[in-house]
């Protein structure tokens, strides 16, 4: 059986309301990562779309919550199979900002099957994130710096 290999880049957002994360439990829709980890939300850039428009239209789709500011941060890459897909994924992190309120998922039958922020002691365990979301918890200090200076 051939495997099929695809690239996507993506933007995400790492978006904090004091001691809590927003984070995105994947869906058994998921393309890239397993079903039932807690992701950022954000996801793929579709062709001639800026990145941040990007991220701005997926976290109004898995979150509702507006995209008041953000400030690029890193990328990474990550290579994942699902469902007989070789996946080479190209993550934009960006420190988020975002117009207050309650998350609620806008997109049915998307990627996302829940959404909401986690208080970060709550994520002292790894395997109950996404490797995207594991390495964003890394960028935490640097993303609250960034958004303090630019806000």
């Amino acid at each position: 059986m051939d495997t099929q290999i695809r690239t996507r880049i993506s933007a995400y957002a790492i978006a904090t309301e004091g001691d809590r994360l927003l984070l995105a439990r994947l869906s058994d829709a998921s393309p890239v990562f397993t079903p039932g980890l807690w992701h950022l939300p954000g996801g793929g850039i579709d062709p001639g779309e800026q990145p941040v428009e990007a991220l701005a239209r997926e976290l109004m789709e898995e979150t509702g919550l507006e995209l008041t500011d953000a400030c690029l941060l890193d990328a990474r890459t990550y290579v994942a199979q699902r469902n007989g897909v070789s996946w080479s994924l190209t993550a934009l992190f960006y420190a988020a900002a975002l117009e207050g309120g309650v998350p609620t998922m806008i997109e049915i039958d998307g990627s996302t099957e829940a959404v909401a922020w986690i208080p970060l002691t709550d994520l002292q365990d790894d395997s109950v994130l996404s490797p995207a979301a594991a390495d964003a918890l890394r960028m935490l200090d640097r993303a609250k710096a960034t958004l303090a200076t630019t806000g």
